[in-house]
């Protein structure tokens, strides 16, 4: 179990967006026409993410709420905590659904299950078009974590992760499982609540729509969005 952290993350560089813009744009997104997207959302509630959970759940039902109006998008809410609890919803498009599922859910002291979550998305009766992960801390093997990435990049499933804070040993990993996928890392930002929604429905707009849509959003959106297209 991680201990809880005393101060907020630090800011991500402008290096850091940049990179993860360009590589949520260089991801192809394999969808037949008229074949509903479909994202995975993973989230980490063991103790250590306890301070800023109500921020981070706010930012992420932003992200429910702007990418509502797509439609041809499902989610589905992962999370794990405590002692080996993991937990998945059904597939679901309605955002209020989503809301609820995720305002619910409440951190316990427990080890992280990434290994769990990288599985999961490998055993979708269907496709999935992303999977993005929120989490901090990394307690695992990493090279069980980087042969699951592997795995999932043989898939065309990326790994989007969002890393709350700024621990070194699940920022090596976090960086190793998005690149083996094809996904992208970023960190978990805070203090710029705006930009990592935006961030988030980026990937959302993509896995829901390819480039076309996100064309229209960061043409929409402005700021570091329209840098994707």
């Amino acid at each position: 179990m991680t201990t809880p952290r005393d101060k907020l993350p630090q800011k991500s560089s402008h290096a850091e967006v940049d990179a993860f813009l360009q590589q949520v744009k260089s991801r192809p997104i394999v969808k037949l026409d008229k074949q509903r997207g479909r994202l995975l959302f993973a989230m980490d509630a063991t103790a250590s993410r306890e301070p800023l959970w109500d921020r981070a759940c706010h930012i992420q039902g932003r992200m429910f709420e702007e990418t509502d109006a797509l439609g041809g998008l499902d989610i589905q809410l992962v999370h794990y905590r405590g002692f080996m609890e993991f937990s998945s919803t059904p597939w679901m498009s309605n955002t209020e659904a989503l809301l609820k599922h995720m305002t619910a859910i409440r951190c316990a002291a427990g080890q992280t299950q990434i290994a769990r979550v990288l599985s999961h998305a490998t055993k979708q009766d269907q496709p999935v078009n992303a999977l993005v992960f929120v989490g901090d801390a990394m307690e695992e093997d990493p090279d069980a974590l980087c042969k699951l990435a592997g795995e999932l990049g043989i898939l065309r499933i990326p790994v989007f992760i969002f890393q709350d804070g700024d621990n070194p040993i699940a920022e090596r990993t976090f960086r190793q499982v998005a690149r083996l996928s094809s996904g992208a890392w970023c960190r978990f930002d805070t203090n710029s609540a705006a930009q990592l929604r935006d961030l988030l429905c980026a990937v959302a707009v993509y896995a829901a729509g390819g480039q076309k849509a996100l064309e229209k959003f960061g043409r929409e959106r402005g700021g570091t969005v329209l840098k994707l297209s």
